[in-house]
C-alpha cells in the first residue's frame, strides 16, 4: 500500500508540472516493446540446434550448451545443468534474465555467495489431498473470468500437471480374493463428491493429467510412467524437471529427472507459469565405487549413505552420486535412496542419466524411439553419463 501511495503522488506531482501523461507514455512503450522483443527474438537463438535422427531427419532442436564454448560449463555438476539449460530456454529478459544465466554458469562462485535464481521447472507432480485446493483455486478463476463476460476456458495450467489420486486409500477388506476390489469401492463410495470435482478438472483443464485411484502410489507412478526424461514439445526438446506437493516427490532424482517436493502456493505459482525463485545450491558430491556384497540390501546401502550425509551436513544442498560404482546399482536402488533425500536434509538426491537408465526406460514401456531421442539428445548436450569418458567437473565432489 505504501509503494501504491508513493507512486500516486510522484504522478500527481508530475501531472501538476504538466510532465504527467508525457512522462509515464515512453515508460508504458518501452516496457511494450521490451515484451515484444522479448517474445519474438530469443536471448540464445544463435545456439538453438537440430538434433538429427540417424536414419535421416531430426528429433527437434535444442539449446545447446556446449554451443555456449564457456569451459566452466564442463565444470558444472549434472545436477546444475538442468537449471542452466531452464534459464537459457526461458531466458525472456523479464522473468528470466542474461545475469541470471551468467550466475548459473559462475556457479562455482555465485553458490557460495548465496545467489538467488528463477526456475522454471517442465511440469508440476500433485496428489489428490494437495492438488484439489489447486484445482478448486483453478475453478475460482474459471468463475471469476465468466462473470466478466470472457471465456471460462483461458484458464489453464501453463505447464503439463499430473495429479495422481493415492492418498485416500483405506484397507478395510483383507485376506480374500476380493479384497482389491471391494476396497476400490469403498474408496469411490467415501470420495464420490472429490473425485467427481477431480474427474471435472481432468477434462476443463487442457494441460492436467489426473490418474484414476487404484492406479498405484504417485511416486511409483511418476517414476514408471509420468517421468519424460526428455520432453520433446513443439519442436524444442529440454529436461524433465519437477516439482511436487510431496516431500518425496524426490525419488524421481534416481531416473535423473531433477524434482524435489514444494508448498502448494509455489506449485500453483508454477503451473501459472511463474518462476520459483531459490537460492543457487551447493553440490555435494558422493562417489560409489564397487558393488553391493551378496545380502547387502538397498536399505543397508540407504541408511548408510543417510548416515554419512547427515553428519557431512547436506540441508539445502543438491546431492549428486557418481562414479563407476553407479553403473552397478539397478534403477531401483537408486530411486530408493533418492526417496530418501529429505531424511537426510538435501533438496536432492540426484543419479544423472546412464546406460542404466535407459535400460529401465525400455523395461517400463517407453518406446525404442522414444530412449534413442533421450539418448541423443542427453549426450548432444553434455547431460548423459558415460563411465569410459573422464569426469571433468570432480572439483566439486566433497
Amino acid at each position: 500500500a505504501g509503494l501504491l501511495r508513493a507512486a500516486r503522488v510522484r504522478c500527481s506531482s508530475s501531472s501538476a508540472a504538466g510532465r504527467g501523461r508525457g512522462s509515464v507514455a515512453p515508460a508504458v512503450a518501452r516496457f511494450q516493446r521490451r515484451m515484444a522483443v522479448s517474445g519474438t527474438e530469443h536471448a540464445y537463438s544463435n545456439i538453438l540446434t537440430s538434433l538429427p535422427k540417424p536414419e535421416g531427419g531430426e528429433y527437434g532442436k535444442f539449446y545447446s550448451l556446449p554451443a555456449l564454448n564457456d569451459p566452466r560449463i564442463d565444470k558444472l555438476p549434472y545436477s546444475i545443468r538442468i537449471l542452466l539449460e531452464s534459464a537459457i530456454r526461458n531466458c525472456d529478459g523479464f522473468q528470466v534474465t542474461k545475469n541470471d544465466v551468467e550466475k548459473i554458469i559462475d556457479w562455482e562462485n555465485t553458490s557460495p555467495k548465496l545467489a538467488e535464481i528463477p526456475f522454471k521447472p517442465a511440469r508440476v507432480l500433485l496428489q489428490d489431498f494437495t492438488g484439489v485446493p489447486a484445482v478448486v483455486d483453478l475453478a475460482a478463476m474459471r468463475d471469476a473470468l465468466a462473470k466478466l463476460g470472457s471465456d471460462a476456458n483461458k484458464i489453464n495450467p501453463l505447464v503439463p500437471v499430473d495429479l495422481v489420486i493415492d492418498h485416500s486409500v483405506q484397507v478395510d477388506v483383507a485376506r480374500s480374493s476380493n479384497a482389491l476390489q471391494s476396497n476400490m469401492e469403498l474408496e469411490f463410495t467415501r470420495n464420490r463428491e472429490r473425485f467427481g470435482f477431480l474427474k471435472w478438472g481432468s477434462t476443463a483443464f487442457q494441460n492436467m493429467l489426473v490418474v484414476p485411484p487404484g492406479s498405484g502410489i504417485v511416486h511409483q507412478v511418476n517414476l514408471e510412467y509420468l517421468g519424460r526424461v526428455v520432453f520433446n514439445t513443439d519442436g524444442i526438446m529440454y529436461p524433465d524437471s519437477v516439482v511436487g506437493t510431496d516431500s518425496h516427490t524426490t525419488m524421481i532424482d534416481g531416473l535423473g529427472v531433477a524434482g524435489w517436493g514444494v508448498g502448494g502456493i509455489e506449485a500453483e505459482a508454477t503451473m501459472l507459469g511463474q518462476p520459483m525463485s531459490m537460492v543457487l545450491p551447493g553440490v555435494v558430491g558422493f562417489k560409489l565405487t564397487g558393488k553391493l556384497r551378496n545380502g547387502v540390501t538397498a536399505t543397508d546401502l540407504v541408511l548408510t549413505v543417510t548416515q554419512m550425509l547427515r553428519k557431512h551436513g547436506v540441508v539445502g544442498k543438491f546431492v549428486e552420486f557418481h562414479g563407476e560404482g553407479m553403473g552397478k546399482l539397478s534403477l531401483a536402488d537408486r530411486a530408493t535412496i533418492a526417496n530418501m533425500s529429505p531424511e537426510y536434509g538435501a533438496t536432492m538426491g540426484f543419479f544423472p542419466v546412464d546406460h542404466v537408465t535407459l535400460d529401465y526406460l525400455r523395461l517400463t514401456g517407453r518406446s525404442d524411439e522414444t530412449v534413442s531421442m533421450i539418448e541423443a539428445y542427453l549426450r548432444a548436450n553434455n547431460m548423459f553419463v558415460d563411465y569410459n569418458e573422464v569426469c571433468l567437473f570432480l572439483s566439486y565432489c566433497a
